[in-house]
């Protein structure tokens, strides 16, 4: 299923807003916001975005704590063993609830059964990218290379089931190449890496990137999605530079942990929905690289997800992909 395919499925289960007259829930104290990735990378961004904005709405202070390990892992199972009272939120990504079930046999959490879906974010493309002085110019440049030197050719990521690292597991995948996957704690590192050319490839969230490519200090291959990106329109697709069937865009939403009472729910849901719905918000994340995702309310986003681990289940079963 295409990403197009499955965001149109979710519009058309999706309520056209949350009605924020119900919302009644107010915190009483400080909210913790966790992220499963570090500072600076995109899960951080667009989480410090929000806060900023949930701190006026909500009238407490919405904390952002970066717990960035394990590939998301540390920081969403703390969010599951949290008190479900709208105090503890956490920011999920298509990694932590998608990608970290098929790539862990013992995971201690479940997507479906732990936690409570608020509503999702945004969606963002990944920028496939090599240091500036690399010798692979192209694409077809870095497959050659692969194909050449079998388990030579390494690449980073900011950790195991990262969207950093399930892109180029499936760029292996699809091209039949054999690469060398170098984790490291969080995605500026990775990135970093790539830059000061200890590995010669990464493919990142493209606001992560973003600045780096424009000023020169990495070079863009190639982008993720199915077609090329409003960011960096000069380079093409995995698809157009000859990965046929290739794409992987990731998303980001509001989790709380399982058993959050309707009002926390709506309240939160509801000033989710209303931030999202300001086009001076969407100036600011688009400034920064992110994309809109359709607007969806808990059940749709509840829909979503169960849609996405079904697109995903085959292809991690095809490629035998694990982290342990």
């Amino acid at each position: 299923m295409r990403r197009r395919d499955l965001f149109a499925a979710a519009t058309a289960l999706a309520a056209p807003h949350v009605a924020w007259a119900q919302a009644a829930w107010a915190p009483s104290r400080p909210v913790t916001m966790i992220v499963p990735l570090g500072p600076g990378s995109t899960a951080d961004i667009l989480a410090r975005t929000l806060a900023d904005i949930w701190t006026q709405r909500l009238g407490q202070p919405v904390v952002v704590e970066n717990r960035p390990s394990a590939g998301g892992i540390v920081a969403t199972e703390t969010l599951k063993n949290a008190p479900p009272d709208g105090h503890t939120i956490g920011l999920a990504s298509q990694g932590t609830l998608v990608f970290n079930p098929f790539l862990h046999a013992n995971l201690r959490y479940d997507p479906r059964r732990d936690f409570t879906l608020v509503a999702p974010f945004a969606v963002v493309t990944n920028a496939l990218v090599v240091p500036r002085n690399s010798p692979h110019r192209t694409v077809a440049d870095l497959v050659a290379a692969a194909k050449a030197q079998p388990g030579q050719i390494n690449f980073s990521s900011g950790g195991n089931g990262t969207s950093h690292h399930i892109s180029m597991a499936l760029f292996a995948q699809v091209s039949g190449t054999q690469l060398v996957h170098v984790p490291y704690r969080t995605a500026p590192a990775g990135i970093l890496a790539v830059i000061a050319g200890e590995v010669q490839a990464g493919c990142y969230n493209i606001p992560t990137v973003l600045t780096q490519i424009r000023a020169g200090e990495l070079r863009a291959l190639a982008v993720t999605s199915a077609g090329r990106s409003e960011f960096l329109p000069d380079v093409p697709s995995l698809q157009e530079a000859g990965l046929a069937g290739y794409e992987l865009t990731t998303w980001m939403g509001l989790v709380l942990p399982a058993g959050a009472a309707p009002p926390v729910v709506a309240r939160l849901a509801a000033e989710t929905d209303r931030a999202l719905a300001d086009d001076a918000v969407w100036a600011r994340l688009r400034q920064q690289g992110f994309e809109r995702i359709p607007r969806m309310d808990p059940a749709a986003f509840a829909r979503f997800l169960e849609a996405d681990l079904a697109k995903w289940k085959p292809i991690f079963d095809a490629a035998g992909t694990r982290a342990d």
